[in-house]
Order: C-alpha cells, then structure tokens, then sequence
C-alpha cells in the first residue's frame, strides 16, 4: 500500500473511534550498501517477510541463516546475496517487509535460488497459569537447506535500477506438529518471488538499526544494520518524523540513537529513501515486541503499572533483557508514547499507559541502565506500531457503508486477544492475496489483517486500524501477488 493510501487509511478509520483525527502521513522517497562495485555488477537487495504460524502457542522461530545463493541460469558458480549469517525471527514480521541485506553482484540471469539455514529454536507460549511465560525447543530440519525454482529469473544489469528476491518463510507449513502439538520438526518451506525496487513486495515497511553518522547539508544519515553492514537513508521535506523530531534532532542525538525507518530502495543505488522515520531511542538501549501482559489486567480501567513484553527486537544484547524472553516493564508515568505513521499530538489520547493492551506490537527506547534486569525495566519512549492479526471473519459483521467488520482472532495473538474486535478501514484500504475488494469478505474467510490495535477511549473496546486486509486461504500468497 502506497504512504498516500495508508494516510488516507488511518485518517478515515480512526473516526469511528474518537473524536480525535490522526494527522497520518508518508512521501515517496530510497538504503546505500557499503559494498564495492565495479562495471559488471549489479544492486541488488533481498526482502524478508513470513506467513503465519497455524499452531496459536508459536510465538517465534528463530533460526541462523547461512546463506542466500543465487544459482546462475544454464549452470555455474552461485553467487551469495547476503553478507554474514544474521540471525533472523520469522515469525516478528507476520506482513510486515524488512531489508535483510542489498549487495552488488556480477551482472546475470539466475533461474534459482538456495536458502540455507543453521541452528534455529522454537518459542511458545505457556498459559497455564497468569501471566503468560515464554518456553523454548530446538528445531530439528527435515533438510536444513532448499532450493527454490524463480517463476520468473532475477536478471540482474549493470547500471539500472536495484533488482531483488521477496523471501516469505511459510511457518504454517514448515514447522511440524504432532495431534496438534509441536515436535521440534521443521521442514523448511519459502515463496520466493522476485520484485522491482517499486514494487508493493519491495517496499520496506521496518527497519530497525543504530545511527553511525548524520549529514544535515546532504539530507542523509548513515544507519548500521543488525549483521554490522553500513547504508545510507535520504530524507527530504516530505519525510514524516515521529514525535516532532528531525534531521536536526537525529544529529543532536548522534550515535546514541536507534531508529526504524520505512521507504524504498532508491532508482539508481542501494540508498534508501526515507517515507517516515522513528527514534526508538536516542540515549542507546531499545526493545520491540508483543504485550503478552497487562497490569491490571482487564476488567480494570486507569492507567497501567506495568506490562510484560515478548522481546522480539534487542540492541544492545549485553543488557538485563533476552532475545525470545518476557520482560517486566514498570512505567513511572513520565513515558512518551507515539504511533508509528502518526504525528498529531492527539494520538496520546489514543496511545498511552491507559490504553495498553495485550497484542500490540510495540517498540521502546531508553537509558540502558534501565534495562539492567528482565523484571524492573524503565524506558522513556513508547511506540505502537502496526503488526499482523490472523482470523476469521465473523458472520453477518460486514459492513461496508461503515467499512467495518470484525474477526475472531487466532493464533499466538489470539491467545492474548480472546475477545471479538472490530476491524475498521477506509475506502483506500489494501486488499491483497485473493481480495481485491471489501466485497471479497465472505463469512468465515481466514484473513490476515496488518494494522494498529488500540482501545477505543468512548468504550474501551479493543479494535484494529487495518493497513492491509490478506486473504490467508489463497494458494500462493507471494508470487502472483508481486509479478
């Protein structure tokens, strides 16, 4: 969905649900790779995304990723397109696309591509007892590396726009269940696709990486991404800056800043043109992920003491807090709180200690010194960001003339969201795999919604702000849906 659509999206949603309009806005703009290049070379970049999990205790499948190879068409040497193993959650992203990596490589056509993988774990949720507590297994593959025919060969030239793969790791398939209960089993299963730097499956939709330096006269900085690689993000005077920051503020921050940045691969280089920009943190320590636990928990109402948070995101790895963990986070009163794509100062009377909810994805910032322990965790900034819901339509809630519906949703998330929520979306809202319109919401479908979960303040019902609307029961969720 195109930053213009989202705006307009989240501005229509959102007034059935306060009074308050959220000022929801994006640009068009492009990541540069430190790579070196030379005449027979190519840019290239991969992207990473994941379908959901089938089995609701699965919260995450971490796994080592060895290698990415593109295999030349009529034979020869394969050809690497990421640098490193980055050590990868497939199931944080859930319709959300994120850069794993963008390199030059020898200009060619390559008809196929082999993913490897290394050492994975599962993690699941156990809810026999509140609050909720994080297990883990290791995965055991079935053949831990595979290779995938390109329904349309990546043809990769010297001096033209950036060229990649779409990789979505397909976790209800691959990881394997006994009489409904996971095994430890993963046999891996990837749609991979191949996509323009313009194209919906090309566009980066997170980010997450510390700031290395800041050029206020070029209208850049130059972010280090989660494997140790350097790119440069460009911004203009159509960026969006959340919580009324700016170049200005980033370089005020310098080194100390985290950010997550939204946009699309540059035309002519690996650089990234910059639609919106966050700073998660601006003094070292930020950690993003899913409320599990909210205290007090519902049926009661005022402002939250604390939550736990399922970490998913972590930077740095030396503190307190464990990547695939729950952390405790005690709040003083004093947090800020923002959305992701929202710069409206109403938005606090839609996002704030009062309106926490099990389920949101979130990402905060602070002093690492606040995160010195899993169980007493401070931080100063709060962000909700958009994340994938799975479920199923409920019968007879369709309407359009309202643009509303709601879902019973399952999975992890549904574990944790018991309770009927209403979707809301606007005319321009995105519908992908299979849906091409609101009409296509038949009763029972299993969809995939990607927005915002919020409370609503005039009922303190739980509801969701959609950015896009999937259709889960489509046979191929990535490949006609990009070509």
């Amino acid at each position: 969905m195109s930053p213009k659509t989202c705006k307009m999206l989240l501005r229509l949603a959102l007034v059935p649900v306060a009074a308050a309009v959220l000022a929801v806005a994006g640009c068009t703009s492009a990541l540069t790779g430190s790579t070196g290049t030379s005449t027979m070379t190519g840019s290239t970049f991969v992207i990473g995304t994941d379908a959901p999990p089938t089995v609701a205790s699965v919260v995450s499948f971490t796994a080592t990723i060895n290698s990415v190879d593109l295999n030349p068409q009529g034979g020869g040497t394969a050809v690497p397109m990421i640098s490193g193993t980055p050590s990868v959650d497939f199931a944080r992203f859930n319709g959300l696309q994120t850069l794993l990596d963008a390199n030059d490589i020898p200009v060619g056509t390559y008809s196929s591509v082999t993913i490897s993988l290394g050492s994975g774990t599962i993690g699941y949720l156990n809810t026999a007892t509140p609050p909720p507590t994080i297990a883990t297994m290791a995965a055991t593959y079935s053949n831990p590396s595979v290779t995938i025919q390109l329904t349309n060969p990546l043809v990769v030239t010297n001096g033209n726009a950036p060229v990649g793969l779409r990789i979505d790791f397909d976790l209800a398939k691959s990881i394997q269940t006994t009489n409904g209960s996971i095994n430890g089993t993963v046999d891996p299963t990837f749609d991979v696709s191949t996509v323009k730097n313009t194209d919906h499956g090309a566009y980066i939709d997170e980010f997450v990486a510390g700031v290395v330096s800041v050029n206020q006269t070029g209208q850049s900085f130059v972010i280090q991404g989660p494997h140790g690689r350097n790119f440069t993000v460009n911004v203009n005077g159509q960026t969006e800056w959340d919580g009324a920051a700016s170049l200005s503020t980033l370089a005020a921050d310098g080194t100390s800043a985290i950010v997550q940045v939204s946009g699309q691969l540059d035309r002519a280089d690996q650089t990234l043109d910059a639609d919106e920009v966050a700073i998660l943190t601006d003094t070292g320590f930020y950690a993003t992920g899913q409320i599990t636990y909210v205290n007090p928990p519902p049926p009661a109402t005022g402002a939250a003491s604390s939550f736990d948070l399922y970490v998913r995101g972590l930077e740095p790895t030396n503190t307190g807090l464990t990547l695939g963990q729950l952390a405790t986070v005690n709040l003083s009163g004093n947090e800020n709180y923002f959305i992701y794509w929202a710069h409206n100062p109403l938005t606090q009377f839609l996002f704030n200690s009062s309106s926490l909810v099990a389920g949101q994805d979130i990402a905060m910032g602070g002093p690492a010194s606040g995160a010195t322990s899993a169980t007493n965790v401070t931080v100063k900034r709060i962000h909700l960001r958009n994340w994938g819901f799975n479920g199923t339509i409920v019968a007879g809630s369709q309407s359009s003339a309202n643009g509303t519906f709601q879902m019973q949703v399952n999975g992890f998330a549904g574990v944790l969201i018991p309770e009927t929520i209403t979707v809301y979306l606007g005319p321009d809202c995105d519908f992908r795999y299979g849906f091409g319109a609101f009409n296509d919401l038949a009763n029972g479908t299993n969809i995939r919604v990607v927005g915002l979960l919020l409370r609503n303040p005039t009922n303190g019902n739980v509801v969701l702000i959609a950015r896009h609307v999937d259709g889960l029961d489509f046979t191929d969720m990535t490949t006609a849906a990009w070509q």
